[in-house]
């Protein structure tokens, strides 16, 4: 039980927030000696460290009043002044190929082979896809006996044409004969009219002959044409490509059923692409075909001169928008669906500019360092566009306000400027 005595029940000590003693009596009574000790050793042990806070506080203020009070930062600075600016529109859109064909089969048939795939370069006329052909060309077949049947039967109607015509002659030399002997009733009236009559009917006999023969012609251009026919659907089984392009999409692999008018490919002809860009209803006055523009491509990093080739009339009732299609110059680097921003120049405006690098930014937040009495003031600062060497001051600074530019590495809100010339 000594030990208790270090620590007596009649008193708690505490200390306060300002290093003062402060006791609690648990004994209204009077207070023993070891009661005494024991609280004026608790005091001066906890003034001990409280004395070291606030050496060390002390400590920590001198670095920063020894800064407060040290030598100005020499810096330079830019007087925000009114430019006159290009006013500029910008409307977003896609880059999109200036020709496109969605490739399908005419026939239906099952896919045999397909020679490409997406990303390929094609030249015109190369196959892409081959179809399953041979009802195809037994139909080719079919029209090619056709045709020669009719060819057979040709010289079987020029042999007819001949004999009518033999006959022909013959009973016209006959008939002659029998006039001439008719007109010396050498011949009764019945011989001659005999002999009128075969001549009439010789005469019938060559010309059904010749229409035969014009018969088997057209029926020969009849089949010639079934024949070409069977040929050019025959054909149709070998897709080709319309034009030189790179294939876009592919929706088709071998064995597939393919149908009249479905999408097999996608080709888009390489070299020729334009920005179709969406343009408020409330421009259409300004813009025109022709027109010069600037585009940029954010996925390219890179801006461009343009022209615009073509305005649709039409406005969207839903976006409130028409479209504008811009040429683009030819580049390997474009593709479809790329996003771009096409810059058009409607006139002039006025605007408060500041240089760039004057420009702080944190996050979504500019600000600038402004030189005022000689001390740099933090200043937010809200921005626009940047044209050249420049930045638009939408909010935070006045017209004759001097920011600092360049920045100085660990330049503060508060610290002295020394501005040089």
């Amino acid at each position: 039980m000594r030990t208790m005595r270090l620590r007596p029940p009649c008193v708690d000590a505490n200390v306060d927030a300002a290093g003062k003693s402060t006791h609690a009596v648990l004994d209204r009574g009077v207070r023993s000696p070891a009661c005494r000790v024991h609280t004026r050793v608790d005091t001066r042990l906890l003034l001990i460290p409280l004395a070291a806070l606030l050496l060390a506080s002390c400590g920590k203020d001198e670095p920063q009043r020894a800064e407060a009070a040290g030598v100005p930062t020499k810096v330079l600075t830019v007087a925000v002044a009114a430019q006159e600016w290009p006013a500029v529109y910008e409307a977003t859109g896609a880059v999109r190929a200036r020709t496109a064909a969605t490739i399908s089969a005419k026939v239906m048939g099952y896919v045999r082979d397909v020679k490409v795939q997406v990303g390929d370069h094609v030249t015109a006329g190369q196959t892409l896809i081959t179809l399953d052909a041979r009802d195809l060309e037994a139909n080719v077949r079919r029209a090619e006996a056709g045709r020669s049947e009719v060819q057979s039967a040709i010289p079987e109607a020029d042999n007819g044409v001949a004999a009518a015509r033999a006959n022909l002659d013959l009973a016209q030399a006959t008939f002659n004969r029998m006039q001439d002997l008719a007109s010396k009733k050498s011949i009764s009236n019945q011989e001659f009219d005999e002999a009128t009559a075969r001549l009439k009917s010789a005469q019938a006999s060559f010309e059904m002959a010749r229409a035969k023969r014009s018969q088997l012609d057209s029926k020969m251009a009849q089949v010639e044409q079934e024949v070409s026919a069977a040929g050019i659907m025959r054909d149709y089984a070998t897709i080709t490509a319309p034009f030189a392009g790179v294939v876009t999409a592919k929706s088709v692999d071998p064995g597939n059923l393919s149908a009249p008018g479905a999408p097999l490919l996608t080709i888009e002809q390489a070299g020729g692409y334009r920005l179709e860009a969406q343009v408020d209803e409330s421009k259409i006055g300004v813009i025109r075909i022709g027109q010069p523009v600037e585009v940029a491509l954010d996925a390219l990093d890179r801006t461009l001169t343009a022209r615009v080739s073509e305005i649709v009339p039409a406005v969207d009732a839903a976006s409130r928008a028409y479209v504008v299609k811009i040429d683009l110059p030819a580049a390997p680097q474009f593709r479809s669906g790329m996003f771009g921003r096409a810059l058009f120049s409607i006139g002039r405006r006025t605007v408060l500019a500041a240089p760039p690098a004057a420009l702080v930014e944190r996050g979504q937040l500019q600000s600038v360092f402004v030189a005022e009495d000689g001390t740099a003031r933090m200043r937010l600062v809200t921005v626009g566009q940047r044209h050249q060497d420049a930045v638009e001051v939408l909010s935070g600074l006045s017209a004759g306000e001097r920011v600092v530019s360049p920045i100085p590495a660990g330049l503060q809100d508060g610290t002295k400027l020394e501005v040089r010339q």
